[in-house]
Parts: C-alpha cells; sequence; structure tokens
C-alpha cells in the first residue's frame, strides 16, 4: 500500500473521531479534546502531502507549525472559559452554557 494513502487513512479516522466526539458529547471539555484531534488530523495531512507530493518541507514545517500555535491558543482561551463557567455553575455542560449571555 502506498505511504500517502495509509497516512490519509490515519487522518480520516482521527477526523471521524472528532466528529463523533463533537456531535455526541455534551461535556465541553470533551469537546475540545474532540477539536484538537481535528486539529491534529489536519496537521498529519499537511505532513503527509508535503512530504509524498514532494512539496517544500520547510514550507509545510512553517504551516504546521502556524497550526499547532493556533491550537495551543484555542486550547488556552476555551479551557479558561470552561474554567470560568465551572466556578460559576459547578457543571460544564454545554446546555447550560447556551443560557449565558452578555
Amino acid at each position: 500500500m502506498n505511504g500517502l494513502v495509509v497516512y490519509i487513512a490515519a487522518s480520516t479516522v482521527f477526523l471521524a473521531i472528532g466528529v463523533y466526539g463533537l456531535l455526541s458529547k455534551r461535556n465541553a471539555i470533551r469537546i475540545m479534546f474532540a477539536i484538537e484531534i481535528i486539529i491534529n488530523a489536519a496537521n498529519l495531512n499537511i505532513a503527509a502531502f508535503a512530504r509524498y507530493m514532494s512539496y517544500d518541507l520547510g514550507q509545510a514545517q512553517a504551516v504546521a507549525t502556524f497550526v499547532i500555535a493556533l491550537a495551543a491558543a484555542e486550547a488556552a482561551v476555551g479551557l479558561a472559559i470552561i474554567i470560568e463557567v465551572f466556578r460559576l455553575r459547578g457543571r460544564v455542560d454545554v446546555d447550560e452554557m447556551k443560557e449565558m449571555k452578555g
């Protein structure tokens, strides 16, 4: 089997797991983990295509590093919001967060 196909298959599995986590879970922390899995699937695709399609590896590494930095910022802001909601409500259920306004 071609190496690129293996990486694309693994990325597809990660994407499916992430989408399942987004659609089925009600806990905000589990949803954050699902988003991180989806971002990692995208990074896997970036690295695989750069390696097997003869793209410039330096540019691919720069893009992947930028995506990782964005994921870290998203996780930091998201977890800060989740911690504050937990302090106020005692739970991090997404359905309860829909009631927050203003």
